[in-house]
This record gives structure tokens, sequence and C-alpha cells, in this order.
């Protein structure tokens, strides 16, 4: 599309609006409710509301920033925009693809042990209950007991 910005054409001019309309209707059928989706599907009952939390504080950020910038993308990417936003989609999908668990028929009081901790990727961010005493990790616990020092205070006697 060349810049027509002082006579844009009606023809022009309603194109614009059937992409617009077709890529916010695409948005709302396919990944628009994800956002709240996989969150409340995801995130273990200890940590949900905290994620919830997050998600929607940066769902609307990027709402905003995104109803803030669009028109002037608009302006200077043209029909760019759209090819913007597709490769965003892209890289969506790539992201769900390789690093989304499925989570069907899993109860959220297991999603921890029967998802995270087996996902390829997430595993290695998962400890074990068993590497923590009192909320304390074990291997803390072991380097202070190797260095003299235990909960916090040294052992030795000197004055």
């Amino acid at each position: 599309v060349k810049d027509h910005s002082n006579d844009l054409s009606h023809g022009y001019a309603i194109f614009v609006v059937i992409m617009v309309c077709t890529f916010v209707s695409a948005f709302a059928w396919s990944w628009g409710p994800l956002g709240w989706l996989i969150p409340s599907e995801t995130f273990p009952l200890e940590t949900r509301s905290a994620g919830q939390s997050v998600t929607v504080c940066v769902n609307m950020l990027f709402t905003f920033v995104i109803g803030q910038a669009f028109l002037s993308m608009l302006c200077h990417f043209k029909y760019g925009i759209f090819l913007f936003f597709s490769g965003w989609v892209f890289i969506m999908s790539l992201f769900v693809v390789f690093l989304l668990p499925e989570t069907k028929g899993v109860p959220i009081e297991e999603m921890t042990e029967r998802v995270w901790k087996q996902h390829w990727f997430w595993r290695r961010y998962m400890k074990d209950d068993d590497d923590y005493v009192d909320g304390i990790e074990v291997n803390a616990i072991k380097e202070a007991q190797k260095n003299g020092k235990s909960n916090g205070k040294s052992n030795s006697t000197a004055p």
C-alpha cells in the first residue's frame, strides 16, 4: 500500500478496517483467551493467585502499550503492521509448541509433580521438597556447616 496519508481512497480505507477487524477477530478466537487460560491451568495451587496477579498486570500493561502505539505504528509501518503482529503470533506459536506442556487430564494438585518436574526444559528450575529443611536449601546448610557456621552464627569459642 502506497502512502496516501493525505488522500486515502475509500477502497484503501475499507481494506484497512477489514484487516483490523480480521486481526481482532482472529486474535479473540485464538490467542486472546490463552492469556487467561494458560496461567489458570499451569500455576500450582501454592502460587496460583500470585501468578494470576502478575498475568493480569502484564496483560493490561501490554494492552495499554499496544493501544497507545497502534495508530502511529500503522502510519509508519503501513501494511507492515500486520506482518509485525503476524511475526509475534509465530513466535508465540513456537513458545507454545516447545515450552508449554500438555495439562489435559492433570489435576491442579499434581501439576508440579506430573508436569513441571517432568518437562524437558522446566525441570531444571524445579526443586524437590527433599532439597529443603524449614524453608532453607539443604546445600546452603551443608555449605554453612562446612565453613564452620550454623544458623548464621560462628561455632568458634574465641572471645
